[in-house]
């Protein structure tokens, strides 16, 4: 990205995202594949799913930014920073694991409501007295 000069663009961040949504998706689908019932079953497989991706990228980020210059490297991407002033680098990752928490647990919770039905009879009464249908 920083050949292309296109390190600065926002809608880098996107890009990302959709890979978070389509490794959370698959994880799900793979789940339903398996029969593994139960919303908050798959609601925590989904965000841990997405956790990973986040701690794995986090780690990759340090060894990078390490390597181009640690706190030299990430002056340059301060301005974007969602919390401002002046971060370490291992401030700066605290930061990006802080979005990336709250990033997966909104796509794992938003991906859950797409699949709640396939996934659990949630909107389904299981009370004997209600002779409810499947």
């Amino acid at each position: 990205m920083e050949v292309l000069g296109i390190t600065e663009q926002v809608y880098l961040r996107l890009i990302n995202f959709i890979f978070v949504i389509y490794g959370v998706n698959r994880t799900i689908k793979q789940d339903y594949k398996d029969r593994i019932k139960g919303y908050f079953t798959n609601l925590t497989s989904a965000f841990l799913t997405a956790m990973v991706s986040v701690v794995l990228s986090l780690v990759s980020f340090i060894i990078y930014a390490e390597i181009r210059g640690g706190e030299a490297y990430i002056d340059g991407y301060i301005e974007s920073f969602i919390f401002g002033g002046d971060p370490s680098l291992y401030q700066f990752v605290m930061g990006l694991f802080l979005e990336g928490s709250a990033a997966s647990l909104i796509v794992a919770f938003a991906m859950m409501q797409y699949w709640k039905n396939k996934v659990d009879a949630v909107n389904v009464v299981d009370d004997i007295n209600h002779n409810h249908p499947e």
